[in-house]
């Protein structure tokens, strides 16, 4: 093929940006990669990106097997943590032993395109759409784990138009949809024993992923990583932007307001067992229950520490406001004195059969939340 002086001309300005974004980016270990994301749209330097490992190195499972529960609960033990999504009548559980092999999987629930991700180092478990609309254009995205951090978060990719994703925030930041935000679907993250009591006919993700990482499930590569004393791994994170407003290990809880969010440590949730709040014109409530291991303790995750569950809800329910109160190990409002579990979900009394609405929240560890959201209101008894 004969090539002319304006297609070389070209070919060595591409080849000069290309050498100019690599140059940029963070990559100690000089990985080879070959991203096709427009770079000159961005809404962070490249230079707070790390790159740790190629491409591809956390498998991605699309569209995965799902097995029902009295084959789930011979697969998974009562305490391993899930993330629990329903939508439309349908409810999944996605373990996060196996969400920490692979961090991301594309797959649809009650017709919905849904995200799970789940980013280990950062603790974050949240559920995005995988559509969205921007400049009267519609998307349908799938996803990959980009080989990237940035503050020690998992940076995702989408195929479609290769976008730089941050995982923690579901924003676009570096690509063609940057400054674009995911909407974020509710979720919950329970005990296997707590998403089949709720969901008896839900489903929950086979170990049967077709991957080479099923030889390790059900073992935690990040070996007492959420120990009290620790610290996230400096080579990801530096250590002098830590905040000391909390404990960098310290697991929360984020619910998002019109002009910011508020977190609720957990050390504190787990003490007061209920929490009845206020946030931006909001009526929440937030309850805790014991019974949920750390995916992040010892290599073998069943022998793991209990942290517990915490989940969020609107406590306005029809045309009252509940107030809760944890008796005996129950949540029980003082309205009626009926009982409800850790769904939101009357079980007893006056308003059995009658369900809380979830406030859209997440799980993090204190130093990631803190190093996007510095700003955020920090619940106080």
């Amino acid at each position: 093929m004969k090539i002319t002086s304006k297609t070389f001309i070209c070919l060595l300005i591409i080849s000069m940006s290309i050498s100019s974004v690599k140059a940029q980016l963070k990559n100690p270990r000089n990985i080879e990669f070959n991203w096709k994301t427009d770079t000159t749209k961005r809404i962070v330097a490249l230079n707070e990106i790390t790159v740790v490992v190629p491409p591809n190195t956390f498998p991605k499972i699309d569209y995965p097997k799902f097995i029902g529960k009295n084959e789930g609960l011979k697969e998974f033990f009562n305490h391993e943590p899930v993330i629990s999504v329903a939508i439309n009548g349908e409810a999944k559980a996605y373990p996060l032993n196996i969400l920490t092999m692979h961090e991301i999987s594309n797959d649809s629930l009650g017709g919905i395109p849904i995200l799970p991700t789940y980013c280990p180092l950062c603790n974050s478990s949240i559920v995005y759409d995988r559509r969205l609309k921007h400049k009267k254009k519609e998307y349908l995205l799938d996803f990959e784990v980009s080989g990237m951090l940035r503050n020690s978060d998992m940076i995702m990719a989408d195929k479609q138009t290769e976008t730089w994703w941050q995982q923690l925030m579901g924003l676009g930041l570096v690509g063609e949809l940057a400054g674009v935000k995911l909407d974020v679907i509710p979720s919950l993250v329970l005990s296997v024993e707590d998403f089949f009591s709720r969901y008896p006919n839900g489903k929950i993700l086979s170990p049967e992923t077709g991957t080479a990482s099923q030889k390790r499930y059900g073992t935690n590569p990040y070996k007492n990583y959420d120990n009290e004393f620790n610290k996230p791994y400096e080579r990801y994170f530096n250590h002098t932007k830590l905040d000391t407003r909390l404990s960098p290990m310290e697991r929360l809880i984020d619910v998002e307001g019109s002009d910011g969010y508020k977190i609720y440590p957990f050390s504190v949730i787990a003490k007061e067992g209920v929490i009845n709040d206020f946030y931006d014109g909001r009526n929440i409530v937030i309850f805790y229950k014991k019974g949920t291991v750390s995916i992040l303790d010892k290599k073998e995750i069943a022998k793991s520490k209990d942290i517990g569950s915490a989940t969020v809800f609107s406590s306005e329910l029809e045309d009252r406001i509940l107030t809760f109160e944890k008796i005996n190990g129950k949540f029980v409002d003082k309205e009626t004195q009926s009982i409800w579990d850790i769904t939101g979900r009357c079980l007893r009394g006056q308003l059995k059969g009658k369900e809380l609405m979830p406030e859209i929240h997440s799980n993090h560890f204190a130093f990631a939340w803190f190093s996007f959201h510095p700003e955020s209101e920090i619940y106080e008894k």
